[in-house]
């Protein structure tokens, strides 16, 4: 494993949600008739600039509306919790109060933050409501089909909903959490392998560490680590292969390092493949989904020509792999990527 300065130059654009996606949504109840969308909460008057507790700027503001518009966004918003956690029953929101609404303006999709809590028990958790980018929501549901989590999200026209990744922010747990003689550090590197993987198969870019989080759960004789991504935002945009290689963010050092430090040649290729062979169980159980995912993309815009040419040509060097070359989609390479997965499996 290795290090390179990877950068990504600019933001990319948001394609809108295209029909064959919207069939796609409605098929596997993704879809909802929210009570508000994402360009009323852009009505506020004013924000302020959240801090943390160092006091520094954390990129997220909090945005301010007029009363009467406040009340009328904190309804409705009860209820969209509502339809994401229990498929609309709002009789889990009778004790709940929205405390609060935070907006970042710095990502792709320029994400509130809504935090809902509980005021019998003072238990709270969060959402996020985002522009509907049809890569993103690409992004979700790969990650669904291809990965060991499960993801909760609905979109109406414009507007996406999000549940709450919990976890440790990758980048606060290299700084705080990687060196706890409590932990396993194998078991930390075999995960980012593991993590990878995932995301080279799948093009899932621009897993920097704060953009995954480590997930933490105690077994009877140890800890078990799951590294979770946060941020879809660049699935299958970039042309340039390693920006779907977790392992050549500079941020992702302290990771790459542990790997470098209790990891061998051999054992690298043993999680790879473990992984791999998880794929391709995942698919085998979801090869109806994943098809009729591909076919809704068929007439979906989600990169750009020159992005397709330069990432064929990338993933062909790398895999040394000529029928790459063949491909004419972002999500042609990533059914090529399962294909070979699948061959790979079986010898």
């Amino acid at each position: 494993m290795e290090i390179d300065d990877v950068t990504i130059s600019r933001k990319k654009p948001i394609y809108p949600v295209g029909t064959g996606l919207n069939k796609y949504l409605r098929m596997y109840q993704r879809d909802a008739k929210l009570p508000l969308t994402y360009n009323e909460l852009l009505n506020f008057v004013e924000a302020v600039p959240v801090m943390d507790k160092n006091g520094e700027d954390t990129l997220w503001e909090t945005p301010l509306y007029s009363p009467h518009l406040q009340d009328q966004l904190y309804d409705a918003l009860r209820v969209v919790y509502a339809k994401l956690k229990a498929s609309g029953n709002t009789r889990i929101v009778e004790h709940k109060i929205i405390d609060r609404i935070e907006y970042c303006a710095f990502g792709n999709t320029k994400p509130f933050r809504v935090r809902i809590i509980n005021r019998l028990n003072d238990v709270y958790d969060y959402f996020y409501i985002k522009q509907a980018d049809a890569s993103r929501i690409y992004g979700l549901e790969l990650e669904e089909i291809l990965s060991p989590n499960q993801v909760n999200y609905l979109v109406d026209r414009d507007t996406l909903v999000e549940e709450h990744i919990v976890g440790i922010p990758g980048d606060v747990f290299s700084k705080f959490g990687i060196d706890n003689p409590e932990y396993n550090q194998t078991r930390i590197a075999k995960e980012f392998v593991k993590f990878n993987e995932r995301c080279i198969i799948s093009l899932l870019g621009d897993m920097r560490a704060y953009n995954f989080v480590m997930q933490i759960t105690p077994d009877f004789d140890d800890f078990q680590f799951r590294i979770r991504a946060i941020d879809f935002d660049q699935q299958f945009y970039e042309g340039n292969p390693k920006v779907y290689m977790p392992q050549y963010f500079k941020e992702n050092l302290p990771y790459v390092k542990l790997a470098m430090e209790h990891l061998n040649e051999k054992t690298v290729l043993q999680y790879q493949q473990e992984e791999r062979s998880s794929i391709v169980h995942r698919v085998r159980s979801e090869r109806h989904r994943i098809k009729d995912l591909r076919d809704a993309s068929k007439l979906q815009a989600l990169s750009t020509p020159e992005n397709i040419r330069n990432l064929r040509e990338g993933y062909r060097a790398f895999y040394n792999n000529e029928a790459y070359l063949e491909c004419q989609s972002m999500t042609d390479i990533v059914e090529l990527n399962v294909k070979n997965v699948i061959r790979q499996v079986k010898l």
